[in-house]
């Protein structure tokens, strides 16, 4: 059976992409200096919807769950606790995006330049992260697991993602009933 860590690896690679054409809305802002708010949007809600609520919340729920039981060395303790610490910017990044480009909707043009800067960061942060988890952190902390650990996990990753998009559905609808109250 395949290792929890597997499709952590495989949501990176769909997180990459998603970078890799921020790069470019990058390089497109730059030139004409104009934001594009619906690509912000549409950044923002896989950011947070697939790389934070469904990725992040994948290790933070389930695999640093399950390491917090374990007796981890110094050091493989340090690594999850500075990949928490690194899950926070990543939310509090996406927020100042959303606020950037809420400022530029209404009309502040300097937001333009806040625009770029945290897209930027994101753009820098996510290869350094998921890099981190890649090549050090999720080879490190297999080795605490059985495999009858493995799946068990991997078993709640499956369960996990089946159950996220009523959970994201039902967070829009009472967004928009609170909205309408």
């Amino acid at each position: 059976m395949v290792q929890p860590i597997g499709p952590l690896m495989i949501e990176h690679r769909l997180i990459e992409r998603m970078i890799a054409v921020m790069e470019k809305e990058i390089e497109r802002i730059e030139a004409d200096n104009t934001a594009n708010p619906n690509f912000i949007e549409i950044a923002v809600d896989f950011i947070r919807t697939y790389a934070d609520r469904c990725h992040h919340g994948k290790e933070e729920d389930i695999l640093f769950r399950d390491l917090k039981k374990k007796d981890l060395t110094d050091e493989d303790q340090a690594l999850m606790d500075e990949l928490i610490q690194e899950h926070i910017l990543g939310r509090k990044l996406t927020q100042e995006l959303v606020d950037a480009k809420e400022r530029y909707v209404s009309g502040t043009d300097e937001a333009i330049i806040s625009i770029v800067d945290v897209m930027r960061q994101l753009v820098e942060f996510y290869p350094q992260h998921i890099e981190k988890e890649d090549k050090v952190f999720f080879k490190a902390a297999m080795k605490y697991f059985s495999r009858e650990e493995m799946d068990l996990m991997l078993e709640e990753e499956y369960k996990f993602d089946r159950e996220l998009i009523h959970y994201v559905f039902e967070d829009k609808v009472e967004e928009v009933e609170s909205s309408h109250e």
